[in-house]
C-alpha cells in the first residue's frame, strides 16, 4: 500500500485514518446485504438508516432544535449561492451581505442575479486580510435576510463569533469549518456546508433550515432549487449522493465516539493552529501572516515567506518530509496549510518543525 502522506489541501480534504479503514472493510459488500454503499439503492431500508443518523449526529453535535430541516443535497456552495437568494429573497426587499474574501464576494455576485443584494461590508481594500468589527455593520432591519462566510479559505480568516445583524435571519456558509466547533443555533436562519472539508467527501451539501424560512419557497421555482420540496420528500427529492452521506455518518460517529463532540473539537483545532501561528509570530518576520492576528482562521493558515526562492524550497523540503498541497492561493499567494478536523496533530508538528528548521537554515 503507498504509504499515506500529510494532506494540507483545502479540499477535498483530509478525512480520519478511522472513517477511511471503516469504509475500506465494507466497500466491496456491506455486512449482511452483499453489494457496496456504491451501487446500493437509496429506496432501501439501510439507506433509510444512514439517513436517519446522520441527522440524528448532526442534531446532537450541533444541538439542533426540532424546528429546523437537515436537508442533504448536491451541487455544493456554488450552488448555493444562487439557491439561498432564490428562495429567500422576498420582492421589494434587499439582501444584507458581509464580504470577508473570496467565498462571499462570489456569493454576493450570484445573488444580484435574482435581485437586491448589497455588501453591508467589504474587506476588498485590505485584501480580505481581516473581519469587521461591532461598528462596521449597519444592516438594514427590513432586509430579507444577512449573509456571511465562517470561514474563508483562501485568506484565512475566521469568524469564531457570530456578526451582529440584529433581527434578520441569519444565513451561513459554513462550507470549510462545518462541524469545527459549536453553533448557537437560535442565531441562525440557514446554514449550509459542502461536505468536502470537514464532514465527508465531495458530492454531498447539508442544509439546515429553520421551518418558518421554508415558507418563501413558491412553486415558480425550478424542482431541483426548492428548499420546501427537499423537505417535504426528506432529501429524497432525486437519487442523493449515497457514498458521500453514508461517509458523513461515519465522520459525525467520530466526532460523537472518538472526539467527544464540537467542545473537545474546537479545543483540539485550536491546539493544532496555535503550534503553526506560534511558529508564524516568533519568526521576526521571516513568515507573515495573511490575516489579522484577532481574526485569524483554526482552518486555513496563510502566511508568505520573504520571497518566491525561499518559497519554492521551502515547499520542496515540506514535501520530502511528507507535507502536500501546501501553495497558497493564487490572489493570495504564499503557503496555505489547511488544517480541518481530521488533520492530525502530529502532521502539523512535523510542519511547525519544519518551518522552524528552514527558517534556521535560510
Amino acid at each position: 500500500m503507498e504509504k499515506r502522506v500529510y494532506n494540507f489541501s483545502p479540499g477535498p480534504a483530509t478525512l480520519p485514518l478511522k472513517v477511511l479503514e471503516e469504509a475500506q472493510r465494507d466497500l466491496l459488500a456491506l455486512p449482511g446485504l452483499g453489494v457496496s454503499a456504491l451501487e446500493i439503492s437509496h429506496r432501501c431500508p439501510w439507506f433509510d438508516k444512514v439517513l436517519e443518523e446522520t441527522e440524528a449526529n448532526l442534531r446532537e453535535l450541533l444541538k439542533i432544535p426540532a424546528n429546523f430541516k437537515v436537508l442533504f443535497l448536491q451541487g455544493g456552495s456554488r450552488l448555493q449561492f444562487s439557491m439561498v437568494p432564490m428562495n429567500l429573497l422576498q420582492e421589494g426587499k434587499a439582501a444584507e451581505y458581509v464580504v470577508t474574501g473570496s467565498w462571499s464576494k462570489m456569493a454576493l455576485d450570484e445573488a444580484k442575479k435574482f435581485g437586491t443584494a448589497k455588501a453591508t461590508y467589504d474587506a476588498k481594500a485590505t485584501n480580505y486580510d481581516r473581519l469587521p468589527t461591532a461598528g462596521d455593520l449597519k444592516v438594514d432591519e427590513g432586509a430579507s435576510y444577512a449573509y456571511f462566510t465562517s470561514n474563508e479559505t483562501i485568506q484565512g480568516v475566521q469568524f469564531l463569533d457570530e456578526p451582529k445583524t440584529g433581527s434578520l435571519p441569519l444565513v451561513c456558509d459554513a462550507s470549510s469549518d462545518f462541524l469545527c466547533r459549536p453553533l448557537p443555533m437560535d442565531r441562525y436562519g440557514l446554514i449550509y456546508s459542502c461536505a468536502q472539508k470537514n464532514s465527508g467527501p465531495a458530492g454531498v451539501t447539508t442544509v439546515i433550515i429553520r421551518d418558518d424560512l421554508l415558507g418563501r419557497s413558491t412553486d415558480k421555482l425550478p424542482t431541483m432549487m426548492n428548499y420546501a420540496l427537499y423537505a417535504k420528500e426528506k432529501s429524497l427529492l432525486n437519487t442523493p449522493p449515497v457514498f458521500s452521506i453514508y461517509i458523513m455518518m461515519l465522520v459525525t460517529r467520530w466526532l460523537k465516539n472518538d472526539i467527544g463532540g464540537l467542545d473537545k473539537m474546537l479545543a483540539h483545532n485550536k491546539k493544532k493552529a496555535a503550534q503553526l501561528y506560534d511558529v508564524i509570530d516568533a519568526s521576526g518576520g521571516f513568515y507573515t501572516g495573511h490575516a489579522q492576528k484577532a481574526d485569524r482562521s483554526l482552518m486555513n493558515v496563510t502566511f508568505k515567506l520573504p520571497d518566491d526562492e525561499k518559497q519554492k524550497a521551502f515547499l520542496k523540503g515540506a514535501e520530502s518530509r511528507g507535507l502536500h498541497y501546501l501553495p497558497g492561493h493564487r490572489s493570495v499567494g504564499g503557503i496555505r496549510a489547511s488544517i480541518y478536523n481530521a488533520m492530525p496533530i502530529e502532521g502539523v508538528q512535523l510542519l511547525a518543525d519544519w518551518m522552524k528548521e528552514f527558517q534556521k537554515g535560510a
